[in-house]
C-alpha cells in the first residue's frame, strides 16, 4: 500500500505540473545526481558531463522558479506551484535542485528593474549564480549588524568602484558560490565605492564572460557534489553603471527580500529531500528480511519510520504556509505597495526543513544498517547532501540569531 496523497485541493494544472516535474526528477535528476556524485569536481563540469543534459532538459520544460515575467498566475497560485515544483526537485537531487534554482538570480533581478536592456542582457536562459559569500567573512554577509556597520569588517573581499559611467570591480568571492564554475552571469552582492570609500553594499549584474573575470578550480566537497561551486575573481572588470541594480541605499531591504526568497526555496527543496530519504527507508524496510520477516514488521523500525514521516510532513506544511505568505508580500514578486515578507518565518522554514532532512536521512541510514554505509545504496548520499544544507545560504545558527531580532 502506497502513501496516501492528501494534496486533495490541487487544480488540474497544479497536479499536471507536479507530476511532470516528478517524472523529470525521477528519470533525469536522480540518476544524473548519483552519477555526478561519483565524479571528481572537475569532471562534474566537463563538456561531456551529464550536468549539461540536466540543465538543457530543464530549460526545455520551460518552468521558471523566479524569473518568469510573462506568467498570468496570481501570487497565491505562483506560491503553491513553486512549492510543488521545488519539493519535487529536492526529491530528485538536492544539489541539482539548487543549481537549477540559483541560475535564475541574475534574470530575476534584471526583470525587477524593468530596464529592457538589462532584461535582454540577462535572460533566464543565461546560466547564473548568486555571488555573495566571501572567503574572509563567511556568514558575515548575512549578519545584519555587520551589514549596517562595515567598520566591523577588516576589508571587503570584493569592491565595485564607480569610475565615470562604469563600475570597476576588483576582488573575489569564495569557493562556495553555487554555479560559480559554470555560470555565464552573476548577481554580485558586493561592497560599493561611489566616491566616498567602501561605505555600503550593492548588487551588480556581471557578465562572467567579460574581460578580467576568472575562476578557481571547482570545489571538492562532502555533499551536494552535483552542484558546482567555486571561486570567482575580478580584475578590473568594467560594467556599465546601469548594471548596479541595487544601490547601497536599498541594499538592506534587498538582502532581506533575498533571504526570504532563498530561505523559502531551501525549505521546499529540503522538505523534498527529507521525503526522498523517508521513502528510501520505507522501501528498504519492506524488502530487507531479518528475524524471518521484513524489518518493517519490527516495532523499532516502524517507530523510526513514523518519526521520519511526521517530521517530513511538518516541515512541508510549515514551508508551504511561509512561502504562500512571503510570495504574496514580496515586492520582488509583484506584491502590492507597502507589503513586505516575514524573514523570520522564511528562516524558520529553512532551518526546520534542513534539520529535518538531516535527521530523516540519519534515521533512514540506520534502517539500512551496514548497507547504508555502502555507496551501493543511495541513502549515504542523502545524508551527505542534507548535512551540507545546515551551512549553506547562511549557516542555521547565524540565520536563527537574525530571526530573533524580529521577535
Amino acid at each position: 500500500m502506497g502513501l496516501q496523497d492528501i494534496d486533495f485541493d490541487l487544480s488540474e494544472e497544479e497536479r499536471a505540473v507536479r507530476d511532470l516535474v516528478h517524472r523529470f526528477a525521477e528519470e533525469v535528476m536522480r540518476p544524473a545526481g548519483q552519477q555526478l556524485d561519483q565524479l571528481a569536481a572537475n569532471e562534474v563540469i566537463a563538456a561531456d558531463s551529464v550536468l549539461w543534459k540536466v540543465h538543457r532538459q530543464w530549460n526545455e520544460l520551460g518552468i521558471r522558479l523566479f524569473s518568469d515575467s510573462g506568467s498570468d498566475l496570481s501570487p497565491e497560485q505562483a506560491a503553491r506551484l513553486g512549492c510543488l515544483v521545488n519539493e519535487q526537485l529536492g526529491w530528485g537531487d538536492a544539489g541539482l535542485a539548487i543549481s537549477l534554482g540559483v541560475t535564475e538570480f541574475p534574470a530575476m533581478l534584471a526583470r525587477i528593474t524593468g530596464n529592457p536592456d538589462l532584461i535582454a542582457a540577462f535572460p533566464p536562459e543565461k546560466s547564473g549564480c548568486w555571488a555573495i559569500t566571501e572567503p574572509d567573512h563567511g556568514s558575515d554577509v548575512v549578519d545584519f549588524r555587520i551589514r549596517d556597520d562595515l567598520s566591523r569588517l577588516e576589508k571587503p573581499n570584493c569592491l565595485a568602484r564607480l569610475d565615470g559611467d562604469e563600475y570597476v570591480i576588483n576582488g573575489q568571492k569564495a569557493a562556495w558560490v553555487s554555479n560559480g564554475p559554470i555560470a555565464q552571469a552573476a548577481a554580485l552582492y558586493t561592497a560599493v565605492d561611489q566616491g566616498d570609500g567602501a561605505t555600503g553594499y550593492g548588487v551588480v549584474l556581471v557578465d562572467l564572460e567579460a574581460r578580467g573575470v576568472s575562476r578557481g578550480k571547482p570545489l571538492d566537497k562532502l555533499g551536494q557534489r552535483a552542484l558546482p561551486q567555486g571561486e570567482l575573481f575580478f580584475d578590473d572588470v568594467r560594467v556599465p553603471a546601469s548594471y548596479l541594480v541595487v544601490p547601497p541605499a536599498l541594499y538592506a531591504t534587498t538582502l532581506e527580500l533575498t533571504l526570504c526568497l532563498a530561505n523559502g526555496f531551501m525549505g521546499s527543496v529540503f522538505a523534498g529531500c527529507a521525503q526522498a530519504s523517508f521513502e528510501m527507508a520505507l522501501d528498504y524496510a519492506r524488502e530487507r528480511v531479518q528475524g524471518g520477516v521484513p524489518i518493517f514488521e519490527h516495532q523499532n523500525v516502524k517507530l523510526k519510520l513514523f518519526e521520519m514521516f511526521r517530521k517530513t510532513e511538518a516541515a512541508r506544511a510549515l514551508n508551504r504556509r511561509v512561502v504562500l505568505y512571503n510570495t504574496v508580500h514580496n515586492p520582488f514578486l509583484g506584491a502590492a505597495a507597502g507589503a513586505f515578507p516575514a524573514v523570520q518565518y522564511a528562516i524558520c522554514s529553512k532551518v526546520t526543513s534542513t534539520q529535518t532532512a538531516f535527521e530523516v536521512a540519519t534515521e533512514a541510514l540506520q534502517v539500512f544498517g551496514g548497507n547504508g554505509l555502502s555507496r551501493e545504496y543511495p541513502i549515504e548520499k542523502q545524508l551527505r547532501d542534507a548535512r551540507a544544507s545546515l551551512i549553506e545560504d547562511g549557516c542555521n545558527e547565524v540565520l536563527a540569531l537574525h530571526a530573533t531580532e524580529k521577535f
